[in-house]
């Protein structure tokens, strides 16, 4: 078997969309062909480690190989400083309101933030994960109730029904009946990347679109946009590393 096999396969039964790389546990990387594209394009995802690969529509299976082939060592290095995930236990830590907590078991009831400690129940510290998450959503609902009401006082509108998700893909959506979606992580990131989320949501509720206008508007209610933005594009993707249910 010659080298391009023992790396990609034969071709026969693998997925055209999938280049695979060997490494313990073997790597898929996606192959995405774009009409856009004029070059080669490595991306890797820092929420969950996925790696694309774009690349002209018309550029050869086998060129892309080779691509990748030669980037091996690049993707399989920087895979490996990717953090894992972390199920938050007495003794870890994790961030909330932009600073690292540490989780402490406590004699008390519920979950609270004393300080620059976590403190969960001394009992049933097994369900420590689940009980952390509840109470990191119900603290995002208040904060981000609170930013949205006060943002959307200042525009002279008000806010529709508050949903918090999970969500990967975006941290805040507005729809056009002023119905306002967060992601409840957002309270683990530093209160003005918060705010920040809040403002941008709001400022749809005038400009349902990304226009120069509705940039203009978000800057109004949150002039230093651009740094928050940046922290979520560079640091966002590691709140999800921290797992609060099976």
């Amino acid at each position: 078997m010659g080298l391009r096999q023992a790396l990609f396969g034969n071709g026969k039964d693998d997925d055209p969309g999938v280049i695979s790389l060997p490494a313990n546990p073997e790597v898929a990387v996606r192959l995405k062909r774009s009409a856009r594209a004029r070059r080669l394009s490595l991306r890797i995802s820092s929420l969950d480690g996925k790696v694309t690969l774009t690349v002209p529509a018309r550029l050869r299976r086998a060129e892309a190989e080779a691509f990748v082939r030669e980037k091996s060592d690049w993707i399989l290095g920087h895979l490996s400083k990717m953090p894992g995930e972390v199920r938050p236990m007495p003794g870890d830590h994790l961030p909330v309101e932009g600073a690292l907590r540490e989780v402490t078991a406590a004699s008390r009831r519920g979950v609270a933030l004393v300080g620059d400690r976590l403190e969960v129940p001394l009992t049933g510290v097994e369900r420590t994960p689940a009980r952390i998450g509840a109470f990191l959503k119900v603290a995002a609902r208040e904060r981000l109730m609170d930013a949205s009401e006060r943002h959307a006082a200042r525009i002279g509108r008000e806010v529709g029904k508050v949903t918090l998700r999970d969500t990967r893909s975006r941290w805040g959506s507005c729809s056009h009946e002023g119905n306002l979606m967060y992601s409840w992580r957002l309270v683990m990131a530093p209160p003005a990347v918060l705010d920040y989320v809040a403002a941008h949501e709001v400022a749809h509720l005038v400009h349902m679109d990304h226009s120069a206008a509705f940039w203009r508007q978000c800057a109004e209610l949150f002039p230093d946009h651009k740094a928050q933005r940046r922290w979520l594009r560079e640091e966002g993707g590691a709140l999800h590393r921290y797992r609060f249910r099976d």
